[in-house]
C-alpha cells in the first residue's frame, strides 16, 4: 500500500481556460495534480509549465473522458502511481450551440456525452475509492446558463443543469464517509468558451459589466476543496457577477 500525505487531485479539461486556472492553483497549495487533456498535448503542457513556474508538482494524463473504459484505465494509472485521489475536479466541458429545433443529433449527443456522461464516466471509479478512504472532495464545474437557461444551448444547458442534480443527489450518497460533492457554477468567464458569442449583449447582462477571469473560478474550487469547507456539502456556489 501506497502511503503518501501529499493530496492528489485529477482535474478533467485542464489544458485550457478554468481547468488551466483550477489545476494551477490547487499546485501552488501543494496538491499534486493529474491534467487531464483530449488531444491537444501543447496546451495541457503549458498548463503544467504554469505548475512548475510556481514549485508546484503534477503531470499530464490524456485520455477521452467519454469513454468509460479510458476513464477507468486513467484513475487506475493514478492509484499505481499515488494509491489514492482526494481531489476530483469534473470541469471538462463543450459547446455546439444551435437552436433545437434545427439542432442535428450529433451535436445534443457530444455536448451530453462530453458535459454530462464524463462525470459519471470518471466520477464513479474515483468515488469508489473515495469511500474506502473515508474522505474525499468532488466539484463539478457547472454554468449560470444550467441553472437560468439560454437560447441556443438547449444541449449545454441541460448537461450543465444535470451536473447540479448529480451533485446534489452524490452528496447525500457520501455524505457519510466524510466526502463533499458540490459544484461551481461560472457566468460568463473570459475563455474560448465564449468564442463567436456577443460580448457586448453579454456584458449588458451582467450586473458587475465584466466577464470573469479563470481565476475567479479557481479560487471557488479551492475552497470547497480545503479542510475548511469540510461542512459544505451538496451546494451550488454561483461566480458569476450578479448575473442571477
Amino acid at each position: 500500500m501506497i502511503q503518501n500525505t501529499q493530496k492528489i487531485a485529477l482535474v478533467t479539461g485542464a489544458g485550457k481556460g478554468i481547468g488551466r486556472a483550477i489545476a494551477v492553483k490547487l499546485a501552488g497549495q501543494g496538491v499534486f495534480v493529474y491534467i487531464n487533456y483530449l488531444s491537444d498535448r501543447e496546451s495541457a503542457a503549458k498548463t503544467l509549465e504554469d505548475i512548475n513556474a510556481c514549485n508546484g508538482q503534477g503531470a499530464l494524463l490524456p485520455f477521452d473522458v467519454t469513454s468509460s473504459e479510458d476513464s477507468q484505465k486513467a484513475v487506475r494509472i493514478i492509484l499505481e502511481e499515488k494509491g489514492k485521489i482526494d481531489i476530483l475536479v469534473n470541469n471538462a466541458g463543450i459547446r455546439k450551440d444551435g437552436l433545437l429545433a434545427m439542432m442535428k443529433e450529433d451535436a445534443w449527443q457530444n455536448v451530453i456525452n462530453t458535459n454530462l456522461t464524463g462525470f459519471y464516466n470518471v466520477t464513479k471509479p474515483v468515488v469508489k475509492q473515495m469511500l474506502k478512504n473515508r474522505s474525499g472532495r468532488i466539484v463539478n464545474v457547472t454554468s449560470a446558463a444550467g441553472q437560468m437557461g439560454n437560447p441556443g444551448q438547449v444541449n449545454y444547458c441541460a448537461a450543465k443543469s444535470g451536473l447540479i442534480g448529480a451533485a446534489k443527489a452524490l452528496a447525500r450518497e457520501v455524505g457519510n464517509r466524510n466526502i463533499t460533492v458540490n459544484a461551481v457554477s461560472p457566468g460568463f468567464i473570459d475563455t474560448q468558451m465564449l468564442d463567436g458569442m456577443d460580448i457586448g449583449r453579454l456584458l449588458d447582462s451582467i450586473p458587475a459589466k465584466r466577464l470573469g477571469k479563470p481565476e475567479e473560478i479557481a479560487h471557488a474550487v479551492a475552497f470547497l476543496c480545503s479542510d475548511e469547507a469540510a461542512y459544505i456539502n451538496g451546494q451550488i456556489l454561483g461566480v458569476n457577477g450578479g448575473l442571477i
